[in-house]
């Protein structure tokens, strides 16, 4: 029979471990693709040796990547993670605090600084929890050991190596999510390196500073998918629509992009709560509120500029209606 404290120990042992990913067989190709594309030296590989060896598997990393709560649960207990009063307040409380960088964010991208302040609220509720994981434990363990991708996570291994590069920064330091996102809006590397931007001119982007933050997610909505495919100012985000009629079965709803135009959904039975235009890019949201009942919006350009963050309806509308209620001003 295992006594308690050792099978304690075991336990823990099975579920974070050294793994000295040095020896993995992907490691040489990281390795060589530091070098060959990133012109890292014989330093700079050594010193990426030397993190590998360090690095921890995490298992449970790979359970919380899998079972994430927008992928597993229902909207009507999803919502209430996010849509609650203590986050409406704390958002409006945030903004208040930064007012000054929100609106210059919004002068300079055109995204509400509400909708800027939602995504660190769902993201970190406003910094307050950025991670206690290190990105390069999440990040090794998910880009070596994940079943099913570990070709995304892996790049964002190489971008992480090469971020720390950039900035100065050891590998081993800096914590985040589970997936090795980082930050008060929780960037994954790839995107740290290209939409990141210095918003306080410090000379140096850091996305655990709240002016960094605030910019950087505005750059992000907006240019992520490319030129004219991410925000667009001043157009709204989702509307409300009643369905008139039967909805066709190979109507497609819940896609992570556009797949029809408003003028199409009018004739397939859909009234939106205010007048659109016919040939915005739209799609159907379909969300069931409780149990049996499902409601129905009609998702914008500016929807899946937020499904780019996460490519999950649920996580989309969260965030919509929590940048509703922090714009609102109304007690929560």
């Amino acid at each position: 029979m295992i006594r308690k404290g050792l099978g304690l120990a075991l336990v823990v042992a099975c579920s974070t471990a050294a793994a000295d990913y040095s020896a993995h067989p992907k490691a040489g190709e990281l390795l060589e693709t530091l070098r060959s594309k990133y012109a890292f030296d014989v330093e700079a590989l050594q010193a990426t040796r030397e993190a590998l060896i360090d690095a921890k598997r995490v298992d449970k990393l790979i359970k919380q990547e899998r079972n994430a709560p927008e992928r597993t649960w229902t909207w009507f207990d999803y919502r209430p993670i996010h849509v609650n009063p203590k986050n409406i307040a704390n958002g409006q409380a945030f903004v208040r605090q930064h007012q000054a960088r929100f609106d210059a964010a919004e002068a300079r991208w055109g995204v509400p600084g509400a909708v800027v302040a939602a995504i660190m609220g769902a993201e970190t509720k406003y910094g307050g929890y950025t991670g206690p994981h290190r990105i390069l434990d999440s990040l090794a363990t998910q880009g070596f050991d994940h079943p099913t991708r570990t070709p995304f996570f892996f790049n964002e291994l190489v971008e992480f190596f090469v971020l720390c590069q950039e900035l100065g920064m050891d590998p081993r330091a800096p914590k985040g999510s589970y997936a090795g996102a980082m930050g008060l809006s929780q960037f994954m590397p790839s995107n740290y390196r290209r939409l990141a931007v210095d918003f306080d001119n410090s000379g140096h982007v850091d996305l655990w500073d709240v002016d960094d933050a605030i910019g950087s997610t505005a750059n992000y909505l907006v240019h992520y998918r490319g030129a004219g495919k991410g925000w667009q100012r001043g157009e709204p985000v989702a509307v409300p629509a009643q369905l008139t009629e039967p909805m066709p079965q190979w109507a497609k709803t819940n896609t992570k992009f556009p797949s029809s135009t408003v003028g199409e959904l009018t004739r397939l039975g859909f009234r939106p709560s205010i007048p659109l235009d016919d040939d915005m890019p739209a799609g159907i949201i379909a969300l069931e509120i409780e149990p049996g009942r499902t409601a129905y919006w009609i998702g914008l350009q500016n929807f899946y500029a937020l499904m780019s963050y996460n490519p999950r309806t649920f996580y989309a509308m969260s965030v919509f209606e929590l940048s509703e209620a922090i714009a609102s001003h109304d007690s929560p």
